[in-house]
């Protein structure tokens, strides 16, 4: 008789600087509302500045987002994974997905617009990138067989 072999699942943190959360949502606009909700819920326990959580709940959503608009090209029938792992002051995220592949296989990387003119010339888009390369460390982006594998850490309660 053939067993599956599953992964080992990891015990509960007990310290509360030590903290791992898991969710899959459909990849469509109110799913990503509720999945960000559910991401702080989920890590309430840590303690995490009021700019820390805006840090995070800005970067998600902005992956997120982009997930839903352009891998799956805001179709209804795909899935994201998440995966956050916090210790000693840096959150690790995982954030899986089934859709279309980057452009050319990597990250975005053009330059950042000029700001530098009126407010009426101000670009509407392009920020998103740019902010989550800011704001993140060790950004990484892979395709492994027909899934996008982006992988990012927070640094928090340090200097980055």
């Amino acid at each position: 008789m053939h067993h599956e072999k599953f992964p080992k699942i990891p015990k509960p943190a007990t310290d509360k600087e030590e903290a791992a959360l898991r969710l899959v949502i459909p990849a469509n606009e109110e799913a990503v509302r509720e999945g960000l909700s559910t991401i702080k819920s989920g890590l309430s326990d840590l303690e995490f500045s009021q700019d820390e959580w805006s840090t995070l709940e800005l970067v998600v959503a902005e992956v997120l987002n982009n997930i839903v608009v352009h891998a799956y090209q805001e179709r209804n029938d795909g899935m994201i994974e998440t995966y956050m792992d916090h210790s000693n002051g840096s959150l690790l995220c995982k954030i899986i997905d089934t859709g279309n592949p980057m452009p050319g296989g990597e990250l975005p990387n053009k330059p950042q617009s000029d700001l530098t003119c009126a407010t009426e010339d101000l670009p509407e888009g392009g920020f998103g990138w740019f902010l989550i390369r800011q704001l993140t460390k060790d950004l990484n982006y892979g395709r492994m067989e027909d899934q996008n594998v982006l992988t990012f850490r927070l640094k928090f309660g340090e200097a980055s």
